[in-house]
């Protein structure tokens, strides 16, 4: 396998060479042609993924993670939307971002090129393979992925129709190459082609994310977790907290932007938590709260140190009472991940300040964590969210697949 996977970092450093020169265009057309070959085949599509869904029933999966495998119709309708957003895009490729004039007449700007050859590493979704791929030939990069064993049947079936449309195109098919191998040490095998690969971008869980920061001998963009949390403060309008608090929990609680800490205000703790707790409870949350939840909420469980670190992926919500803003900022700062945090409140110059002190990819002011994601930030799409703030912070879509060169426009100037 070891060859193997040396000759696919090969063919995709070819590849790339080719789709940096590819014009918009021509990436239009692909595109539009996947979103069709999507939609035609839909039957084989869902035939691939229920092999996988069977598979992962009989492994005894949680619920949650078997979801973050299925391509139902909605989801499917959705990867076929984001194709048709990305084909909107502005092509980022050979934008000059700024320009200046030097004293002796030089004009010195800077212009987006592609990454090169992207990695990606991911476990779960199948539809990364998708929106992963798209976006990277949007933005002239190759790229070479290899999912997780779990969705297995369903991304060789996807990848094997993303490989037709670029053909049908006249694109390089090895522009998007799929390790078809299940193997772990083909990872190691891959995190090694620093030669062939410029990035690696690992997608699931923080062991996933370590593993392939500790071994990948390229730059990694990576977040560790998504520990997300939901300040309800003293000013907050309860029946919008409730439902916004509501959807960032249970509306996919298996993904990284789902609430995992709320924090609530301790004036209006004794009103909002039981009414809460009576609708998370109702949808099978269990909850874990601090002492002053518990004298609200006397049948919920204590929650101890680790609970404030917990990423859950699961139906289990840690709940605090706060004295005021600056504790639930304060809290934020020390638990967090710097994934996505908002803020439930009618007061303006709250609003701001949480806006403005809090530090993680996406801050938000009454609305769900779960609205950190590409598609619904009008990215089209998203490769993943990243946390690690270089080069590229929270979703990163066709323009952080891009990098940029400097470029001099002269008319003779030689240095004295």
């Amino acid at each position: 396998m070891r060859e193997e996977i040396l000759q696919m970092g090969r063919e995709a450093r070819t590849a790339a060479h080719q789709m940096a020169k590819v014009s918009n265009p021509r990436k239009q057309q692909a595109l539009e042609h996947l979103a069709g070959a999507l939609e035609k085949e839909r039957e084989q599509i869902a035939r691939a993924n229920e092999k996988d869904i069977e598979a992962a029933l009989r492994k005894g999966l949680p619920a949650p993670k078997v979801d973050r495998l299925r391509l139902s119709d909605k989801v499917l309708g959705e990867m076929i939307e984001g194709l048709h957003e990305i084909v909107l895009l502005p092509d980022p490729v050979g934008e000059i971002t700024r320009m200046w004039t030097r004293p002796n007449g030089l004009r010195v700007g800077r212009m987006r090129i592609p990454l090169g050859v992207v990695g990606i590493v991911y476990e779960s979704r199948p539809n990364v393979t998708i929106d992963a791929a798209a976006l990277c030939i949007k933005a002239g990069n190759a790229v070479v992925l290899r999912g997780g064993s779990e969705a297995f049947n369903s991304n060789q079936c996807l990848a094997s129709i993303l490989q037709e449309s670029l053909k049908a195109c006249g694109l390089p098919a090895t522009a998007v190459q799929l390790v078809g191998t299940t193997d772990r040490d083909a990872v190691l095998d891959l995190l090694k082609l620093e030669e062939y690969i410029d990035v690696m971008i690992p997608r699931g869980g923080e062991d996933l994310i370590r593993f392939v920061t500790q071994h990948a001998r390229m730059p990694v963009l990576k977040h560790y977790k998504g520990v997300c949390h939901v300040y309800v403060d003293a000013e907050a309008d309860l029946e919008m907290a409730e439902k916004i608090c509501l959807n960032a929990k249970i509306q996919r609680p298996a993904t990284c932007n789902a609430m995992e800490t709320l924090l609530v205000h301790q004036d209006v703790a004794g009103t909002f938590l039981p009414t809460m707790a009576l609708a998370f409870r109702h949808e099978g949350v269990e909850l874990r709260g601090c002492e002053k939840t518990r004298a609200i909420l006397p049948d919920c469980l204590a929650a101890t140190e680790e609970d404030w670190y917990a990423e859950y992926l699961d139906l289990i919500l840690a709940v605090k009472v706060v004295d005021n803003m600056e504790e639930a900022i304060s809290h934020i700062t020390a638990y967090g991940s710097q994934h996505t945090e908002a803020i439930v409140t009618r007061n303006f110059d709250r609003a701001h300040r949480f806006l403005n002190e809090v530090q993680s990819s996406l801050v938000l002011v009454n609305a769900s964590t779960r609205f950190n994601d590409g598609f619904q930030l009008g990215l089209g799409a998203e490769i993943g969210i990243s946390t690690s703030r270089l080069h590229a912070f929270g979703p990163m879509g066709v323009e952080e697949l891009t990098t940029t060169k400097f470029i001099a426009l002269g008319n003779g100037q030689l240095r004295s």
